[in-house]
């Protein structure tokens, strides 16, 4: 029983997928549940039973042979066809089952984002999701990361991206701020009042557009903050630490109570486009086609997102 050429083959297959993809047994073992003895066994099994060597190891790195080249593309496209059997004939086409991993925007994705994923859950008891917030753009193979809503134009030409939707973006200031500097009349003026970057998007230099005629203006800052976080930026606007170019959803309560002002509001930044991306495969589990059509569906719909304008796609 104890036998490691006992263990089941898909699962041996799926361990060295994951260590070539992941870059290390420790990495492969976390990414799986199990440790790293366990995950060496797996390997050793799986060269075992075809007689050949997949991997050479090293003290600080992992080596494919030949053969384990062949035998990684051979077991991406067995799997690929493992998993559509096995939901074609156990029903998970209809109804989702496992996990998906999902990268999202730290701020958008414990805000916006929560009451559809919580729906979703509800539509899909034997679904769970791994709701990692982030704002870089994840290593999908590396990391395991099924798909990704990104923020933002991708950068990869090698996934696929699908653009969801805009997030309107607009200049606040708070009125604590705005009584200590004369009134803010024109754009131009903004550049004389202390500010804050969001420096996933700004960071010396804020670019503006006329809503009415697309006329562009670019003002240097020097920020007195400057941060990657969205929350964080807010709090420092409220507090009256300087102005600051926000998306329009996070500051829509703020606005409403006073506790935040709009400038110039015949300007705005350049709407953030808001993207589905994920790794091209040959076939994708219910769990990821459910996604997709769900995100699809309800990111235009959101507070303080739009149907995205058009726009190019990126290379790729």
């Amino acid at each position: 029983m104890n036998n490691p050429n006992s263990s089941d083959r898909i699962d041996l297959m799926q361990t060295f997928i994951r260590i070539v993809e992941s870059g290390s047994l420790s990495a492969a073992a976390a990414q799986l549940g199990t440790t790293q003895p366990t995950v060496s066994r797996r390997l050793q099994s799986l060269e075992q039973r075809l007689g050949l060597k997949l991997i050479l190891r090293t003290t600080h790195a992992l080596k494919l042979t030949d053969d384990g080249e062949r035998c990684y593309a051979q077991a991406r496209e067995l799997l690929a066809t493992w998993h559509a059997l096995e939901d074609a004939l156990t029903g998970a086409s209809a109804d989702p089952v496992g996990t998906l991993r999902v990268r999202a925007p730290h701020a958008f994705g414990q805000d916006q984002l929560i009451a559809p994923l919580v729906d979703y859950l509800n539509r899909y008891p034997r679904l769970n999701i791994e709701w990692m917030l982030n704002d870089r753009t994840p290593d999908f193979i590396a990391e395991n990361v099924d798909c990704a809503i990104q923020v933002g134009a991708p950068t990869d030409p090698s996934v696929v991206a699908i653009l969801l939707a805009e997030v309107p973006r607009i200049v606040v200031a708070a009125p604590s701020l705005l009584a200590r500097h004369p009134p803010v009349e024109a754009v131009g003026q903004l550049r004389d009042l202390p500010w804050l970057a969001l420096t996933s998007f700004y960071r010396n230099e804020v670019a503006l557009q006329k809503i009415d005629d697309g006329q562009p203006v670019n003002l240097p800052i020097t920020p007195r903050l400057a941060s990657d976080s969205l929350y964080a930026v807010r709090k420092a606007a409220l507090a009256g630490m300087g102005a600051a170019i926000v998306s329009s959803w996070a500051v829509q309560e703020d606005l409403a109570a006073g506790s935040l002002v709009q400038l110039v509001p015949a300007w705005q930044a350049p709407a953030l486009p808001v993207w589905l991306t994920y790794p091209w495969a040959s076939y994708y589990p219910a769990r990821l086609q459910h996604f997709f059509s769900m995100i699809k569906e309800v990111m235009p719909q959101l507070a303080g997102t739009r149907p995205a304008s058009p726009r190019a796609q990126p290379a790729g």
